[in-house]
């Protein structure tokens, strides 16, 4: 009688295997990463941009119209990160998937996306578990045979998530109130600076603006001498000469680089992202006291 059970196992797997896999297309890398630890080996998943592009700048190419007319979805960020996303969905025609829905926006203070919301919710944790979510029902709902792998699978990496969290939260509750700002070029840190009540400045506010300009570095420079912050970092995919002007010209320390827009040959997933920027902000305090 046990004969039976098992036979039918070995024929679910056989089936399960000979089955074609849901076909994934997603727009920039971080949330390719994310998507491939919900979809583990049970969908294809593909990326349009590449490892270290500003996905803020990026534009849709023919190529990326094939590639989108060979997946069954498309995974998106919002909140206009994709500028180009609307017009690229219309030549496609696929069931896509917008991953911020449920995340209450923070709103761009300036600028020319002035009132508009600020797209880089990923940089904070508790938003990351959102994202994870929303990629497990886009993948049941397109592939509900495969839904229980989906379902564990994204379990399994949001618990990643909460250690990295419970990791983080207490190095940042520990740098006085009072010293908590958070000084880069790009405003890409409001979710991270409202989770761990950092105030936070910038020189420009999205990198599809104009960056470094005169009058943006000297506003930047009035903000931090008047505020008394003590150090100032860049992002990976921008120059970081903007910011040393600012170090320079008012006496802080540049503490280095923070990952934001893009996975790269250094930073390969996203919690590699999170583990490095996170750890290099932690660092930039702890190096005041020394």
């Amino acid at each position: 009688m046990r004969l039976i059970p098992i036979f039918l196992l070995i024929l679910c797997v056989a089936l399960s295997l000979n089955a074609k896999k849901l076909e994934v297309l997603t727009t920039f890398t971080i949330i390719d990463n994310m998507a491939k630890n919900v979809a583990g080996g049970a969908a294809n998943v593909r990326c349009l941009a590449k490892f270290g592009a500003d996905i803020h700048s990026y534009e849709a190419t023919p190529k990326d119209i094939i590639k989108a007319k060979k997946s069954d979805i498309i995974l998106y960020n919002g909140l206009n990160l994709e500028l180009w996303i609307a017009k690229y969905l219309q030549n496609v025609s696929k069931p896509s998937f917008n991953l911020t829905d449920g995340i209450e926006p923070i709103l761009i203070a300036n600028g020319t996306y002035k009132g508009k919301p600020n797209p880089h919710a990923w940089m904070s944790l508790k938003n990351a578990k959102i994202y994870v979510r929303n990629i497990q029902n886009a993948l049941s709902q397109s592939d509900p045979q495969n839904a229980w792998i989906y379902a564990k699978n994204a379990d399994d990496y949001i618990a990643k998530l909460a250690k990295i969290e419970a990791k983080f939260r207490s190095k940042f509750e520990a740098i006085p109130k009072e010293k908590r700002y958070l000084v880069s070029s790009e405003s890409a840190f409001s979710y991270l600076a409202s989770e761990y009540g950092f105030k936070e400045l910038y020189i420009w506010s999205v990198n599809s603006d104009e960056q470094g300009t005169t009058k943006q570095i000297k506003n930047l420079i009035d903000r931090v001498v008047n505020d008394k912050a003590s150090v100032i970092f860049s992002e990976s995919t921008i120059s970081k000469k903007p910011a040393m002007t600012v170090a320079n010209e008012t006496g802080i320390r540049y503490g280095g680089v923070l990952y934001v827009d893009s996975l790269d040959a250094k930073v390969k997933t996203y919690i590699d992202l999170i583990d490095t920027t996170y750890t290099n902000i932690i660092n930039g305090y702890s190096d005041e006291k020394n």
